[in-house]
């Protein structure tokens, strides 16, 4: 609502070209985000090939490498994001497994993940960062 009122034309410009290819002025779109994280993957896959990897991250990066690591469509992603939102501190994990061609590949294990949290007694962020439509 505070876009909408203070910055109409990005509003709008973001409702024509959606979410997914929206670059706010000095800002990434989420394809630009994901053109990072193409590079991120690749460098983790050379350095790191056998290895446990950790990354911290926002809900727009946790999405976006499920976007890339399961091969995604834009409106799978999407609609992965309406459903719900990343709860911080949750935990998205992937584990190594095979394709259909007994290749290697990883495939998700967990996703916002908050057992962890809720056993230390702690409050799960659920409040989403929109409002969420009827």
């Amino acid at each position: 609502a505070g876009i909408v009122a203070k910055f109409p034309h990005e509003a709008a410009l973001r409702a024509e070209v959606g979410k997914f290819y929206y670059r706010p002025p000095a800002g990434e779109s989420w394809c630009d985000v994901i053109l990072r994280l193409r590079s991120v993957l690749d460098h983790i896959q050379l350095r790191h090939p056998d290895e446990r990897v950790l990354i911290v991250a926002h809900q727009v990066i946790v999405l976006c490498f499920r976007y890339l690591i399961e091969e995604l469509s834009e409106e799978q992603i999407l609609t992965i994001d309406r459903e719900r939102a990343v709860a911080n501190c949750s935990v998205t994990t992937f584990e190594r497994g095979n394709d259909e061609r007994g290749g290697s590949k990883l495939q998700l294990d967990k996703y916002n993940f908050v057992a962890a949290i809720e056993e230390a007694g702690e409050a799960v962020t659920t409040k989403p960062d929109r409002p969420v439509a009827p």
